[in-house]
């Protein structure tokens, strides 16, 4: 054991970010270590993050959550795929689905063999050979086989849910496991007068709490790694200008209860849909440079599947990252880090990413500098991945107004770049262990912003011809079969999940 361990831990802040950390760190830590959670009711949450990737069933899993209880606690939803609409032009779609697309053949890629038959004018469309795609198509699920000779293995899943039931829900969790909840607002952060160290923050009210480390879920503010600590703020609107969202809840109505999200482009930004068991949550992330606030909420507000069940509740926001995530004795944690539009869903699985590097690199009270060195270059490298696989939504478009044009003619990270000359030239991709989306990933995204490599791995054209065709037909009739065969995805979350509104 550490000579000098941890013994308190302040959270300031709750909404997603902090009940996440609270309840995650509760779970881990030794019992000897206390932790505290500050926020105050009069501060109210972003609370609009409302969809998610796989890697949020880990999570959960590490907390020993039970998934149909939690599902039922936040009026929770499952999630297949991202369909995207109308970034090529009005009446184009494609989707972007979890899990992988078709098998390996002899050691070549399967998307290498795909292009070939692409190439040669008889390939089926690459969603043929993905099955949450297809379950998504046909709006179906069931929860996918653990063994992994099954077609039902491949089926990858997330969650829509209710964010502020989440964190209400976590709560609960860590609470039972002894976290402390402070109900305040922060007037003052003391600091130590020689170590720059937060020392303590003191309450409107006057009560101080002190302790050995803080985390900041404060938010957009930063009340302590940027106000207190000057951590610095490196600013991306350059490539992802998008300054405002505005969100507004409805009643379910259009395509009902989709097992997939949807992001429509429209003319100065996009629009999500996410549906949820009581309420389908809408939004619509825009450049204030490109379209005023009543228009934006105009086009929402025209734009809803059914009548509005709440005011437009509007964010500001600029994108970018704290230059350093963790100072001293401070972590940044959720919006406090940095800021990512949430187009890929990727806003609450940031915040498990750096609860997982936190505790992969816990301290003791000494704060070994190499340490929150390491922690710092793999929260700047794991988000520029992130950012990266963003900007090409937004860059590879096929749409005529000046925003789109502009995205279209901007100078992008010569990181990305890299990746998208080679995918174009050839159809290859060398990922980063730290990427958190994989090939299938990239490649749904860029065949589906128009990027068709023009050629194939010359590999690709030693396979014979008859067996090529009988393997993808093969492939493509079974995952087809397999999805019909699914429920539908209202009937499953009725007999699996379902919350009294959605039984109503």
């Amino acid at each position: 054991m550490s000579p000098s361990p941890i013994r308190t831990v302040l959270i300031v802040g709750g909404g997603t970010a902090g009940w996440m950390t609270a309840a995650a760190l509760s779970k881990t830590l030794p019992a000897t270590t206390a932790i505290t959670l500050v926020e105050s009711e009069q501060i109210g949450t972003v609370g609009v993050g409302e969809a998610t990737i796989p890697p949020i069933s880990t999570f959960n899993e590490i907390l020993g959550i039970d998934e149909a209880e939690f599902m039922l606690a936040t009026k929770a939803s499952f999630k297949l795929a991202i369909e995207f609409v109308d970034w090529m032009g009005p009446g184009h779609r494609y989707l972007h689905p979890f899990g992988a697309y078709g098998l390996d053949i002899e050691a070549l890629k399967f998307h290498q063999v795909w292009l070939r038959a692409h190439h040669e004018g008889w390939a089926p469309p690459i969603d043929a050979f993905n099955l949450s795609a297809q379950a998504s198509h046909l709006g179906r699920f069931a929860l996918p086989s653990k063994d992994p000779g099954q077609v039902m293995s491949s089926l990858k899943y997330a969650f829509h849910f209710d964010a502020g039931l989440y964190a209400k829900f976590l709560r609960g969790q860590a609470e039972k496991r002894g976290v402390i909840r402070v109900e305040g607002k922060v007037a003052s952060v003391q600091q130590h007068g020689e170590t720059g160290f937060v020392t303590g923050v003191t309450l409107d009210d006057g009560r101080t709490l002190e302790a050995d480390l803080f985390v900041d879920c404060s938010g957009f503010r930063g009340l302590l790694i940027e106000q207190t600590l000057k951590a610095g703020f490196e600013d991306w609107s350059h490539w992802l200008p998008n300054d405002r969202a505005v969100a507004m809840p409805c009643v379910t109505g259009g395509d009902g209860l989709t097992p997939y999200t949807r992001a429509t482009a429209d003319t100065a930004g996009w629009r999500w849909r996410i549906p949820l068991q009581h309420r389908t949550g809408n939004g619509y992330v825009y450049s204030s440079k490109h379209i005023s606030d009543d228009e934006a909420v105009a086009r929402l507000r025209a734009t809803l599947d059914g009548e509005a069940l709440a005011e437009p509740n509007f964010l500001r926001f600029q994108a970018g990252r704290r230059k350093d995530a963790w100072v001293k004795n401070v972590v940044a944690i959720g919006l406090s880090s940095g800021f990512l539009e949430p187009l890929e869903s990727t806003s609450i699985h940031l915040i498990q990413a750096g609860i997982t590097k936190l505790l992969a690199l816990f301290p003791d009270r000494g704060f070994d500098p190499v340490e929150i060195a390491e922690y710092n270059r793999l929260t700047a490298l794991q988000v520029e991945l992130i950012r990266d696989f963003i900007i090409l939504h937004f860059h590879a478009n096929g749409r005529d107004e000046p925003y789109w044009k502009a995205a279209r003619e901007m100078a992008i990270p010569e990181t990305l770049r890299r990746k998208m000359d080679l995918f174009a030239a050839s159809g290859r991709l060398f990922g980063s262990d730290y990427d958190l989306f994989a090939d299938a990933n990239w490649i749904a995204v860029l065949l589906g912003q128009g990027i068709m490599p023009r050629r194939h791995d010359p590999l690709a054209d030693a396979l014979p011809a008859d067996m090529l065709k009988a393997q993808l037909t093969r492939l493509s009739t079974i995952i087809g079969q397999t999805a019909q065969a699914l429920p539908t995805h209202e009937a499953f979350i009725a007999r699996y999940c379902a919350a009294p509104e959605f039984a109503k």
